[in-house]
């Protein structure tokens, strides 16, 4: 099998997408690709809700703007290509070519956006920001690179905390950027 061209990673929010959710959840029987995701449950939701020890976390644009620096930074020392990111008030879409296993580099997003925001005094040091896991796809082709960028950079509604390569390839029906 073919290296991959890039990885589309998307991480939540603590506390904004919790089994039960109505947009559907994963466990470890539906986190294949393909799989449909588990039905609405608001049982399940209420549960996972009470299990919460904190409250649910939402950046505002100075901890966005926070996290996306941190993101490049960790992309410079890494050395890896970002392509695209777009860090939301409860989510994070990450484009990015990189030489380690998707969910490593899923991790050391995480790792250095709360290092960032711990430096910058921004939460207390135990504040849980990220889900416990999140989605790593593999991109393929240049076809799906620039599709994934598109997606990233243009169909999230209001435009948030971006990046986008100045080289990125684009989609046959991306708008032009700013």
């Amino acid at each position: 099998m073919a290296e991959p061209v890039a990885y589309f990673i998307t991480f939540t929010c603590y506390g904004h997408w919790l089994h039960g959710d109505e947009r559907g959840s994963a466990d470890d029987e539906h986190n294949l690709p393909g799989a449909p995701y588990l039905a609405a449950d608001a049982q399940q939701k209420a549960h996972s809700q009470e299990r919460m020890s904190q409250p649910s976390y939402e950046m505002d644009a100075v901890r966005r703007q926070t996290v996306l620096a941190a993101l490049r930074e960790v992309c410079a020392y890494r050395r890896w290509r970002l392509w695209a990111a777009h860090v939301r008030a409860r989510h994070v879409h990450i484009v990015v070519t990189a030489d380690a296993a998707p969910e490593k580099v899923m991790n050391d997003f995480k790792t250095y956006a709360s290092r960032a925001l711990n430096r910058a005094g921004l939460d207390e040091p135990t504040r849980k920001r990220w889900t416990r896991h999140g989605s790593t796809r593999y991109i393929n082709d240049e076809g799906h690179l620039a599709a994934a960028i598109n997606y990233v950079i243009n169909r999230q509604g209001e435009k948030m905390e971006t990046y986008e390569a100045p080289d990125a390839p684009r989609a046959l029906d991306a708008p032009p950027t700013d």
